[in-house]
């Protein structure tokens, strides 16, 4: 990395600051999980470099040695662990975390924070910053008593949703934006589901980026019948269809359309 950022390096990596690099940083994380989710150690082994690389370009452009990264990390984890390296006992894993946040809100910079919410970066994807605010609300008593009422919480707030949505779906097919109450309506839902999904104890980025994998997939499979065979000669002459055929494939066409829409969004 310093031949690159010294003289006679790369022209490309001289440009970068701490903000060009932010969307990078970003992607190879991404990259990251996408190999995990793969399950390819090799996939996985070559973006846990390329997520390294932009550790190691961070602490270049910001002066800082790498030997006080690791430095820095492997005194916080000993820290943290006084029933590892310490003389501390815990009974289980939640009160390894309960000891893991009081010694957080100790050390150096952490006791100034005002509100529990304050450890909970701004930056984080929105699904999953839903999962760590309303997480860390109930570490305070604030969250509904049980899954149950969670999702009653969810139907309450869907039905205030339809009642701010427009009647029709025109203004989504103009490109127009939505009204603010719509907006606000869609966002309330979506944090009442990411709540609901805490109280199931199920992740809830890490579940809509698998149905989003499955949707791709259902989508692709749809493509892939609907094209014409790769032997299929392109210029064969075509029979016009009878009054008959087109009433027939006018009639069909609902039913396919209603078909594929149930394989694409399967109950």
């Amino acid at each position: 990395m310093q031949r690159l950022l010294g003289p006679g390096g790369c022209p490309w990596d001289q440009q970068q600051t701490l903000q060009t690099l932010r969307p990078y940083l970003l992607e190879e994380a991404y990259e990251v999980l996408e190999a995990i989710d793969a399950g390819r150690r090799d996939q996985h082994c070559e973006e846990l470099g390329d997520l390294l690389l932009q550790i190691v370009f961070q602490a270049a452009l910001a002066g800082i040695a790498l030997d006080d990264v690791v430095r820095s990390i492997g005194d916080k984890l000993i820290r943290r662990h006084p029933h590892v390296f310490g003389e501390a006992t815990v009974r289980d894993a939640d009160e390894v975390l309960v000891n893991w946040e009081r010694i957080k809100a100790t050390e150096p910079g952490k006791e100034q924070r005002s509100s529990v919410l304050d450890g909970v970066p701004g930056a984080l994807p929105a699904l999953q910053r839903s999962h760590e605010l309303t997480r860390k609300a109930a570490r305070l008593g604030l969250s509904l008593r049980d899954a149950a009422a969670a999702r009653a919480r969810i139907e309450r707030t869907l039905a205030q949703a339809d009642a701010a949505m427009p009647t029709t779906d025109a203004p989504a097919k103009r490109g127009l934006a939505p009204s603010v109450s719509a907006q606000v309506a869609a966002g309330e839902l979506l944090l009442a589901i990411a709540d609901w999904s805490r109280l199931h104890g199920v992740e809830p980025e890490q579940a809509l980026r698998d149905a989003n994998n499955r949707f791709a997939q259902r989508v692709r499979a749809i493509e892939c019948e609907s094209r014409p065979p790769s032997n299929a000669p392109s210029n064969a002459p075509s029979t016009p269809a009878s009054a008959d055929q087109t009433e027939a494939a006018k009639a069909a066409a609902p039913d396919e359309a209603s078909a594929l829409l149930d394989r694409l969004w399967p109950s």
